[in-house]
């Protein structure tokens, strides 16, 4: 990949990372806890979790994937 290419992508990582990431996993954290106390009785709501659970991680994965200089995948 060009540096030009690799230098793109962190720009664009960067700016998921602070004008999206964290609206994100401040939407989820809240149902997230909700329902993982939920869980252990609802066993149905297994996905609805790991969803949840995604999205409070994606300001990880925006920071790793910045540092990385990945494409958008």
């Amino acid at each position: 990949m060009s540096d030009n290419q690799s230098t793109v992508n962190f720009v664009i990582w960067f700016l998921v990372l602070i004008f999206l990431s964290y609206w994100v996993s401040c939407i989820c954290f809240v149902p997230y806890i909700i329902t993982s106390i939920i869980q252990v009785c609802v066993p149905a709501l297994d996905p609805l979790v790991d969803l949840l659970l995604k999205g409070l991680q994606f300001p990880h994965y925006c920071a790793e994937s910045m540092m990385n200089r990945s494409g958008l995948h």
